[in-house]
């Protein structure tokens, strides 16, 4: 394949080697002295990486690991750690507890990943997630993708300077301009042509400061031998660009989602005019003059947008005409494309129509993010995407939600089989979270599944993974997480809306509660955990997954609650509806947000904090705190997407969920008592002024957790247990 020679190109030896030691200095300190690392692509043949492992003679080093490349040698590292050291390493968290010594190894150990790639990074991940990230959160995220194996990967921040400058030489005003940019939080969908303007402009300083964030960003993941996937061209054009070209053939796209033409329906160009080629290559060369290239190029034209024809003609001219403007400033240059909209509207892609979009670009040129392969694979029904290679994908994420979820049997299977497929094109395994920071067990399942040539005993490996989490043996949290496992993490068949509990959507009697688990699981898991609080209580991921299955488990209780309040209503009884509404409003959803807010990654105000802390004066903080609690709430001026980014944070249970419940309670009460009957209608117009004051109600939240975890664990427990 075309795209295996491509992509070879890295950072020389010497400087990934430097790279992965000082990722070791950055994460074990002096103790890193105790463990030799290198770097040898000719481990590899040209093939996929390869590690060793071995213990050298001689007390002074106790581990010695060499791989194919920076990200191959960090990866045998972790297994250095993870297997032989007992250590743990995920967003929430890190448990790094050496052995002193180091332990040696009797034996050498090899490790070589099936496939071409492991790849990380949703687009929409870029806004849901990264938004607000200065320089010190992205390293510790590239650290993380490194010892995850992680070696191909998208870097988008800073491309709008790169655009702005591209049009301002095309002729467009500042004015123009401006109009099209979204706000920050929102970029994510600009970027793929479904949002236009909605909570920008975005301030002269954003740019500089992303650009500069970009330089960093590119040059560390290049350093440790990652492949960088920049931006380009997908057809998407502002609309001052037809008062400077007046012929322009660009036609509006349709409304997406539920945004009227105010802030979507973005002019996308004809493939077949002149100015395609021209802006797309113009961007692509400024872009490459300014971040140097890997060759790798992501584009998405019709992301959740019907096309304007299904003919396959004209979608194989789009593609072609993408592909024709990057290599009109990189020869070599390969596509890298989601294929989320073939999943997403399968009566209009059917298989002449993806044949045609793949086929327009040269076989090996482009590869496909099989973008929610855990559930809805595309490679079954398009012949291994025609020809093109593709990566399995895991999604598992929507939106950034909180909530405990999981496919892992799928997981587990799923890659294997899509590599015995016939004709298999597979080229690599992906995670592909619309959002991070959420159920690390089953990221560090699926980047070890990167790694291995068949499936895992999912029982004993989360007794294992348990254990190097919390940092010593415990048979009471081993039996949690083994219930976990299968039961809310082992979700079958086509596993949608998950992160849907009535805790965080707007109140309704037509709430769907129904669950892919049994409640009881959570419920026991939970007991189980509290009782291993005394043993593993000091473990700070002991004590962010103690918040997170107390958490899951009072979702579930509000769906009780809930389902008392519509029966009460019903059966018009005051008395119930008072008592399970009060509840409810009163304690249960008081309680969760104290929970909540005893754990600083629970904290509202870490969130918007992030965002005010990118501004640079008070006029772009006040901008940046509304893009980000519009996003996790609204979702829009008017709710267009309302609550679809929704997370459980201290702060926003308390101020935005609770009170939307009080005045649902309320309505209902006032309805009994009056005998008037429930508008829904009626209360989605007075209960969106709650929503929308939450917005704009410039409360500062705390950045310090306050409370402790286990108390308010436990209260929970004793009132609440089932």
């Amino acid at each position: 394949l075309l795209l295996l020679a491509a992509t070879a190109a890295r950072a020389g030896d010497a400087r990934q080697e430097e790279a992965v030691r000082a990722l070791a200095r950055r994460l074990l300190g002096p103790r890193a002295a105790a463990v030799s690392l290198s770097v040898d692509p000719a481990l590899a043949a040209g093939g996929p990486d390869i590690y060793r492992l071995w213990s050298p003679p001689g007390a002074a080093v106790a581990v010695a690991v060499a791989g194919s490349s920076g990200v191959a040698t960090a990866a045998g590292l972790y297994r250095y750690l993870r297997d032989f050291c007992g250590c743990h390493l995920s967003w929430s968290g890190a448990q790094l507890r050496l052995p002193d010594p180091l332990p040696r190894l009797r034996a050498e150990i090899r490790g070589a990943a099936p496939g071409r790639y492991r790849y990380y990074q949703n687009v929409c991940a870029q806004s849901y997630s990264f938004a607000w990230w200065d320089w010190a959160r992205w390293e510790r995220e590239i650290d993380w993708m490194a010892l995850s194996g992680i070696n191909l990967a998208p870097a988008f921040a800073g491309q709008e300077a790169v655009w702005q400058r591209v049009y301002r030489n095309l002729g467009l005003n500042q004015s123009e301009i401006d109009k099209y940019f979204t706000g920050p939080a929102f970029l994510a969908w600009n970027r793929m042509g479904n949002l236009r303007r909605w909570a920008g402009p975005l301030p002269p300083a954003w740019h500089l400061k992303q650009l500069y964030l970009q330089y960093r960003i590119v040059e560390r993941m290049r350093s440790l031998g990652m492949t960088v996937v920049l931006p380009a061209f997908a057809g998407h054009v502002p609309q001052g660009i037809l008062r400077i070209f007046p012929r322009v053939n660009a036609t509006r796209l349709g409304h997406w989602s539920h945004f009227d033409c105010t802030y979507s329906c973005i002019y996308l160009l004809d493939p077949e005019d002149p100015m395609f080629q021209v802006i797309g290559t113009l961007f692509l060369k400024e872009l490459i003059k300014e971040f140097g290239t890997d060759h790798v190029y992501g584009a998405d034209t019709f992301n959740e947008m019907t096309p304007l024809s299904s003919d396959p003609t004209y979608l194989s001219r789009v593609s072609s005409a993408i592909f024709r403007s990057m290599t009109g400033a990189d020869p070599k240059a390969l596509w890298l494309m989601q294929g989320w909209l073939f999943q997403h509207q399968p009566d209009f892609w059917q298989p002449a129509q993806v044949r045609a979009l793949l086929h327009g670009v040269p076989l090996g040129r482009m590869i496909v993010l099989d973008l929610f392969a855990e559930s809805k694979p595309v490679y079954q029904w398009t012949e291994s995407f025609y020809g093109q290679p593709f990566i399995w994908c895991m999604l598992h994420n929507f939106g950034g939600n909180h909530g405990l979820f999981g496919t892992v049997e799928a997981i587990n299977h799923g890659p294997f089989a899509a590599r015995r497929f016939p004709n298999s094109t597979m080229v690599g395994t992906g995670l592909v979270p619309e959002g991070i920071e959420q159920n690390d067990m089953v990221y560090e399942l699926m980047n070890e599944l990167g790694w291995r040539q068949e499936p895992l005993d999912l029982p004993s490996w989360v007794t294992r993974y348990a254990e190097r989490r919390y940092g010593a043996p415990n048979a009471a949290a081993a039996s949690a997480w083994r219930l976990l496992l299968r039961s809310v993490y082992n979700c079958t068949g086509v596993c949608v809306n998950h992160n849907r509990s009535p805790l965080v959507r707007r109140p309704s009697l037509h709430m769907d509660t129904e669950l892919w688990y049994n409640a009881s699981d959570v419920y026991e898991a939970w007991r189980l955990l509290l009782s291993a609080g005394d043993e593993l209580g000091s473990s700070p991921t002991f004590l962010y997954d103690l918040v997170d299955v107390t958490r899951q488990a009072a979702q579930q209780l509000v769906s009780d609650y809930y389902l008392s309040i519509r029966q009460a209503f019903q059966s018009h009884d005051l008395p119930e509806l008072l008592t399970a509404g009060g509840v409810l409003v009163y304690d249960l959803l008081p309680e969760l947000d104290s929970l909540l807010s005893s754990h600083s990654l629970f904290l509202l105000g870490r969130w918007l904090e992030n965002a005010r802390a990118m501004a640079t004066s008070d006029q772009e903080a006040e901008q940046y705190e509304l893009n980000a609690r519009n996003q996790i709430t609204l979702w829009g001026p008017s709710g267009n997407i309302l609550d679809y980014a929704n997370k459980q944070l201290g702060g926003l249970v308390l101020d935005y969920y609770s009170v939307r419940w009080s005045l649902f309670v309320s309505v209902l009460v006032e309805s009994l008592n009056s005998g008037n009957p429930f508008h829904q209608d009626q209360f989605n117009q007075a209960v969106f002024q709650v929503e929308r004051g939450f917005i704009y109600n410039k409360k500062r939240y705390p950045t310090v957790p306050a409370g402790d975890t286990m108390e308010i664990s436990r209260k929970l427990f004793l009132k609440y247990y089932p």
